[in-house]
């Protein structure tokens, strides 16, 4: 090989990985802006856990038009069920959180998900947590316990529906990484029909179950946020190819750090649009909980897991 092909294949390397890079970074985007379409959509009389149940099933209908066959791997991997409950709890817990509660504090307890992974690790697939593991894990609690604790508080316990939502999203992803371990030898498109579908699924019977309790009011969407709903649909769909593009080009730590960038597009977006309170003590608890995160990014292969899509 001479040293102009040599040159020539390090620049499409180098090429590839910016594009990876860039993938990923539109990922964040998506997800770090979602909760603003979410909350004009719930604006347009459409509640949260609808909008989702609408959009999964959306993609679901356009995934199974282009792969069809995709469900035929459910009658040899039937655990997959787990899969999709997993998903469906994870988009349930953010979605709503993101549309009622502070933005930034929704996303920065939704990102205690490296540190759940420790303990999903050990119990899902017997992977004993190291001493690395457990400090990091100590350092996310610790980030956690200052944002949760507000100066009307006397104890640093979740405020509301908006803080247990986004806890609860949070280890429902971490399960779900795990369950993407579990099942790695399972058809991608499968597992990517089942989390979609679980997600679906999981949303509307959710909303059924908050109309029967009168927490969620029935499914109602004017005819302006038809638009929204779609374009929603859409860019989740564009997202997910990107993620699913980027995360098999580069590192599983170079994707974790770089798909943290979701915080900080959530922070900016909703501190623009008065959405969250940037105070000292969420930036403070905010940093421990985000230097645990790249602390996971970057421990040894042995300890990482895969990165599972919302």
């Amino acid at each position: 090989m001479t040293g102009r092909d040599m040159a020539a294949g390090q620049t499409a390397k180098g090429r590839t990985v910016t594009l990876a890079a860039a993938a990923l970074v539109f990922n964040a985007l998506v997800w770090g802006v979602s909760w603003w379409p979410f909350r004009q959509l719930q604006g347009y009389g459409l509640h949260p856990l609808w909008a989702t149940a609408l959009m999964y099933l959306m993609i679901v209908t356009g995934l199974l038009l282009v792969q069809f066959k995709a469900w035929r791997g459910f009658a040899a991997h039937p655990q997959l069920w787990l899969l999709g409950l997993a998903a469906g709890l994870t988009n349930i817990g953010f979605n709503w959180a993101v549309t009622v509660g502070d933005v930034v504090r929704v996303v920065l307890l939704f990102y205690l998900m490296p540190a759940w992974s420790v303990l999903v690790a050990w119990l899902l697939l017997g992977e004993k947590p190291t001493a690395a593991s457990l400090l990091r894990l100590l350092l996310a609690m610790t980030g956690v316990l200052i944002v949760l604790k507000a100066p009307d508080s006397a104890w640093p316990v979740p405020q509301g529906a908006a803080d247990w939502l986004a806890i609860g999203g949070g280890f429902s992803f971490a399960v779900t990484n795990g369950l993407l371990r579990k099942f790695a030898h399972a058809p991608g498109n499968t597992c990517m029909l089942a989390m979609f579908g679980g997600s679906g699924l999981m949303a509307t019977l959710a909303a059924l179950l908050g109309m029967s309790l009168h927490l969620v009011p029935g499914p109602a969407l004017h005819a302006d946020g038809i638009p929204v709903l779609l374009g929603l649909s859409l860019a989740f769909m564009a997202s997910n190819a990107a993620l699913q593009y980027g995360a098999a080009r580069l590192a599983a730590g170079t994707t974790a750090i770089v798909m943290l960038t979701e915080i900080l597009f959530a922070s900016l977006s909703s501190a623009a649009l008065d959405a969250a309170e940037l105070t000292p003590r969420v930036l403070l608890g905010g940093s421990l909980i985000v230097l645990a995160a790249v602390l996971a990014s970057v421990a040894p292969s042995a300890e990482k897991g895969s990165t599972g899509a919302k």
